[in-house]
């Protein structure tokens, strides 16, 4: 069955509060259990932030290493989740469920191989 990432995106602006993390961790709670029960689900993974990021460069055969992400953006990298669907349209209908797909963006990648 072919794998799709849904590659969470948040604002790089919306620091949330633990208050906001607490309200809003029944809804992830219940969109993974819809991945699981639905049977797509493979794995998920959160990712700190883009401030503690290092990026590393290969130019010319000089390594250059960079604190922070490779290009500021007005949205960062903030996790995944790989799941196993029939086709992109199934793919798109979780993403769309993805809690912060209201607030920030899903991209959805099909996996290679």
């Amino acid at each position: 069955m072919p794998e799709y990432l849904l590659i969470n995106y948040l604002p790089s602006d919306r620091q949330p509060t633990q208050e906001e993390i607490a309200e809003e961790y029944p809804k992830w709670a219940a969109f993974l259990e819809g991945l699981k029960d639905a049977g797509v689900f493979v794995d998920n993974r959160g990712l700190q932030g883009a401030d503690v990021a290092t990026t590393v460069r290969v130019r010319d055969g000089e390594t250059v290493i960079t604190d922070g992400p490779f290009a500021e953006t007005k949205e960062y990298l903030a996790g995944y989740f790989l799941i196993q669907a029939d086709d992109l349209d199934t793919a798109l209908e979780h993403a769309a469920r993805m809690p912060s797909s209201e607030y920030g963006s899903v991209e959805v990648r099909p996996v290679w191989g």
